[in-house]
């Protein structure tokens, strides 16, 4: 593999991180905030309102908007996305309201963000490449339809988002405002997941899928960050203690309902296929298929390594539960013999045309996770 791209986006991350860190440490709170201000000189955001430390935020490099949010997607249906899609290229998928859409990483990397109204509900599907975490949010939020984009800040690696309508600052890891007017408000997260091509299509035979035509030139498919997860590697303008439990770089699949938080190491789950679990006192099971290629691994997204797709659902249907578990490559239950899919439909057998309620996850890297939600109880084989 070539590293040499990934070793000038390193060193170019390092050099804005460093030269933040130096100031931090030699400058006191108010003269680091005139820092932040050059950095977001032009803007209309209340920054007398906040719930974080200004020294938290660093500069990712790229201004306001230099990585661009899409805000008038246009789709195509998945036959016309076969031209240039894999079978396992990773898409965001969701559907609401009947209506099923998937966000190609191939575009998804270059934009981050994506302005929608998915089944008549405005939503906003983002993705932060340097902690490969994929969230769909509700973007009408009191009476107010918000546009988001990206600001060009970070905090704990995360992408900053910020809104046009009150320019406040919004951590995508959560989906709370952190700096600003909106300070302390919280966006609704809607279930989505990470998944391949092909399974988006066998799922929704009449989804849509977000389209090259952005607006904007890119090499859709080129993977800027290559190398980038490699178990080995430490994270980008990351400047927390890592949480020595798991290596930084390891793959999670993360879910919380505000009071508990659990992660289910991918290599774990990739060798049972199926792990039955509580979250506090609900009940879930955490789904994996394979494939599914990784979007920060070779050059070219499509040839990236296997990490596969997960999901996570309430294992009831009707007022039974279920208990699920691998079989010759398949997700199958113990109860019926039925087949689901990674999206928690029952495909074959007596239960087929059922729905699993879903929950929202999310697909990340540990040091990320654990950065945010510190108290983490991660699954292990003796639970």
């Amino acid at each position: 593999m070539n590293k040499r791209p990934i070793l000038l986006f390193a060193l170019g991350m390092l050099f804005i991180a460093n030269l933040v860190s130096a100031n931090s440490a030699s400058i006191g709170e108010d003269t680091l905030s005139e820092l932040l201000r050059r950095v977001t000189i032009g803007w209309n955001t209340d920054w007398s309102k906040h719930s974080i430390e200004y020294r938290e935020l660093l500069s990712g490099g790229p201004p306001r908007d230099g990585i661009p949010p899409i805000d008038r997607p246009k789709f195509i249906d998945n036959q016309q996305a076969e031209q240039w899609l894999a079978p396992n290229d990773p898409v965001i998928a969701l559907e609401l309201n009947g209506d099923a859409r998937a966000y190609p990483l191939q575009i998804m990397t270059w934009h981050e963000i994506v302005n929608d109204s998915v089944g008549e509900i405005p939503i906003t599907i983002t993705f932060c490449p340097l902690c490969n975490s994929a969230i769909t949010f509700e973007r009408h939020y009191q009476g107010t339809t918000y546009d988001f984009g990206t600001s060009g800040l970070l905090r704990h690696s995360d992408l900053v988002m910020y809104d046009r309508q009150t320019e406040s600052l919004w951590q995508q890891f959560t989906g709370e405002a952190i700096v600003g007017a909106m300070t302390g408000e919280q966006l609704q997260m809607i279930p989505s997941g990470l998944i391949g091509f092909k399974q988006f299509q066998a799922a929704y035979p009449s989804g849509k899928v977000l389209s090259k035509e952005t607006g904007y030139s890119r090499d859709y498919g080129h993977n800027p960050y290559p190398g980038y997860d490699d178990i080995r590697n430490n994270p980008f303008l990351f400047q927390d203690p890592i949480d020595g439990r798991l290596s930084a770089m390891a793959r999670v699949v993360t879910i919380s309902d505000g009071e508990y938080h659990n992660a289910y190491p991918v290599k774990l789950l990739e060798k049972l296929g199926v792990i039955h679990h509580k979250l506090g006192e609900q009940s879930l099971a955490v789904f994996h298929q394979a494939g599914v290629s990784s979007a920060l691994d070779t050059t070219r997204i499509t040839n990236g390594m296997d990490v596969g797709a997960t999901g996570v659902f309430i294992p009831v249907v009707g007022n039974q539960e279920l208990i699920f578990v691998k079989r010759a490559g398949e997700i199958v239950d113990e109860q019926t013999g039925s087949h689901w899919n990674i999206v928690g439909q029952a495909v074959q057998g007596p239960l087929k045309g059922n729905q699993l309620k879903r929950l929202v996850h999310a697909d990340q890297f540990w040091f990320s996770w654990a950065a945010f939600q510190p108290d983490t109880l991660i699954y292990q084989l003796d639970e």
